[in-house]
Order: structure tokens, then C-alpha cells, then sequence
């Protein structure tokens, strides 16, 4: 079980986007990142290909960003939280380490 999902909510703690918030999109856990909804936004250069319909342009788009600039957003406390995972029965659940209420919950 990972600590952050995707449709989880995270607020940026590091980088150019420090303190903006969205959803988690994707995540790429082979190379220890994720993609969030309006957050770190490229713009990409891309060629048209009149066979596929498609026209060429500039297309802004999101890219991943490490797993380590960002934290899962507490809505009891409006704040970033830190994730702990525990056992509860035979299922394993994620908790926020400051009140120790569950995420999913």
C-alpha cells in the first residue's frame, strides 16, 4: 500500500508551485513520482499529423513531480499531514500521523 494514491489530495511543499493544491492524477511508482492536476504545468511543442486528425501547436499539460515535494492534504486540520499505515484486523488502512484519524474514512 502506498502512502499517497491516486484521487488523494496533496498540497506542494517544495518547488515553484510551493502551496498549490490538486488531485493526484497518476502515479509512477518506479520512478518515485506522480502527476497532479494543475500543478507543474509544461508547455510542450508538438508537430500535427493531418492522418490522426491532430493539429500542431503549443499544448500545455501537466508533468510528474517527485513524491518528496508534496503531502497529503488533512482536512479535519486544513493542513499538510504525514501518512502512517497500520493494520486494523486483516486490512491495512492510512492514518494521518497528527490526529490519527483515517484518510479513507
Amino acid at each position: 500500500m502506498r502512502k499517497i494514491q491516486r484521487g488523494d489530495e496533496v498540497i506542494v511543499i517544495a518547488g515553484k508551485d510551493k502551496g498549490r493544491r490538486g488531485r493526484v492524477s497518476r502515479v509512477i511508482p518506479e520512478r518515485g513520482r506522480l502527476v497532479v492536476e494543475n500543478v507543474n504545468m509544461i508547455k510542450r511543442h508538438t508537430r500535427g499529423n493531418p492522418m490522426q486528425g491532430t493539429t500542431g501547436g503549443i499544448v500545455e499539460k501537466e508533468a510528474p513531480i517527485h513524491i518528496s515535494n508534496v503531502a497529503i492534504y488533512n482536512p479535519n486540520s486544513e493542513r499538510p499531514d504525514r501518512v502512517g499505515i497500520r493494520y486494523e484486523g486483516e486490512k491495512k488502512v492510512r492514518y494521518f500521523k497528527s490526529d490519527d484519524k483515517l484518510v479513507d474514512a
